[in-house]
């Protein structure tokens, strides 16, 4: 079975930078858009970026300009580059991904145990 697991969060000053990653493991055949989602306490979750496999990105309007999200097919990993963090930024941040398993016909999605981001004022 697939799954998928975060690293790179922890606890960084206002201003300041994270990068987080996610791979992709198990039986996978093949893995189409990958995301990144955050969920703040007492708050849904929430869309942070977005990328296909051929590379088209999808970005929340709270953090254009400051986000990047890029992929590398061949390692299945996504990443998340975060600059100019602000309190805001603070939550749990969640990969996900649409993967078809090997023998299957049908993508389903897949989730991340999620890692903490935390941004001090």
């Amino acid at each position: 079975q697939a799954r998928l697991v975060e690293s790179g969060g922890g606890l960084v000053q206002a201003g300041g930078s994270l990068r987080l990653s996610c791979v992709a493991s198990g039986n996978i055949g093949s893995i189409n858009a990958m995301g990144w989602y955050r969920q703040a306490p007492g708050k849904q979750r929430d869309l942070v970026a977005t990328i296909t496999s051929d590379g088209s990105t999808n970005y929340a309007d709270s953090v254009k300009g400051r986000f990047t999200i890029s992929r590398d097919n061949a390692k299945n990993t996504v990443y998340l580059q975060m600059n100019s963090l602000k309190p805001e930024d603070t939550a749990v941040y969640y990969c996900n991904a649409d993967i078809r398993e090997w023998g299957r016909l049908t993508y389903l999605t897949y989730w991340g145990q999620g890692t903490q981001v935390t941004v001090s004022s």
